[in-house]
């Protein structure tokens, strides 16, 4: 009892699970974020000093698109490690700045899923300390790798590592290396997504439609027969403002000329029964299709009650 009340309690969930699966759907559109987190400098050498950084701290935000897959951005971070060297009243004494202006690609896997891993790159301006605060221009380059987690269609977590370098920089006439790996988590909010699909038209309602069946060789009514006809009677004055079709088939026994003439007997027989019923007769097609139309298919020859009918559909 207790698994067939389980079943029964997942079957009810299915659909709101469904629901809610298609509300987390994320749609395309421009998003903002903020990111911050850890930054380690690699160990270097300025001005013949050894320079090993502590590790220093990251602060930015970005502005992007997402394609559901592809997503680009432009993003600004700022950079600080803490070194200890002393080198005169130059910016880079005591500590190491940098700021960088990225244009980035990167792609998102499972992008429809709720995690979401992608790889990324980017190139850009970076400005880094050097006689002056960040006196020092260069071009700037990193690799990015994360998971995010699509907490609701437009908000998003995510937690990557990168590495960051640019061109040497240039302090006191002499460059340095300046290569970097970070941990960054960051938030994203997109806004203007696509509005949900319309809901898919109405299927179409087919006519009331009822069915008589004959004898073999017959065009006469059974009581089963004038029962069904007087039902559609029924529902052709109830619907008002209408038109009925009678249309006559056989099955695929004797002459195709007599079966022809079988089938108007019977669509005939029906729209005088319909009459009978109160139905005016010139609100009444008759149609007499013969063999053709068979509703059970069958070779030539063969007496298939299903095939012997006249159908009543009313418009």
């Amino acid at each position: 009892m207790k698994k067939v009340l389980l079943a029964a309690a997942a079957v009810i969930a299915l659909p709101a699970i469904a629901e809610a699966q298609d509300m987390m759907a994320p749609q395309s559109g421009v998003y903002l974020g903020v990111e911050g987190g850890l930054n380690w400098l690699f160990n270097t050498t300025i001005l013949g000093q050894n320079v090993s950084p502590q590790t220093g701290w990251a602060l930015g935000g970005k502005v992007g698109y997402d394609f559901i897959g592809p997503r680009i951005e432009v993003e600004g971070l700022y950079r600080q490690n803490i070194t200890g060297n002393f080198f005169g009243n130059r910016a880079i004494t005591g500590q190491i700045s940098q700021v960088s202006a990225m244009a980035n690609f990167l792609y998102d896997f499972n992008a429809l899923g709720q995690i979401v891993p992608y790889i990324g790159a980017g190139a850009g301006v970076g400005f880094v300390d050097s006689d002056f605060n960040l006196g020092s221009t260069n071009f700037a380059y990193q690799g990015i790798l994360g998971v995010g987690w699509n907490a609701t269609s437009n908000l998003r977590f995510n937690l990557e590592g990168r590495y960051y370098g640019t061109t040497n920089p240039s302090v006191a006439g002499t460059t340095w290396n300046n290569n970097n790996a970070m941990v960054l988590a960051s938030v994203q909010v997109k806004f203007g997504s696509a509005p949900p699909p319309p809901p898919p038209p109405p299927p179409m309602v087919a006519p009331p439609s009822f069915m008589v069946f004959f004898d073999w060789d017959r065009s006469n009514l059974s009581q089963q027969a004038l029962a069904t006809i007087q039902q559609a009677a029924s529902a052709f004055k109830a619907k008002g403002n209408a038109r009925i079709t009678a249309t006559g088939h056989t099955d695929t026994s004797g002459p195709e000329a007599y079966n022809m003439a079988l089938s108007l007997r019977r669509a005939n027989a029906v729209k005088d029964a319909l009459v009978r019923d109160g139905v005016p007769a010139q609100a009444i097609t008759v149609i007499g299709m013969g063999e053709k139309g068979l509703l059970v298919p069958t070779g030539d020859g063969v007496r298939e009650p299903q095939n012997r009918r006249v159908e009543i559909v009313i418009q």
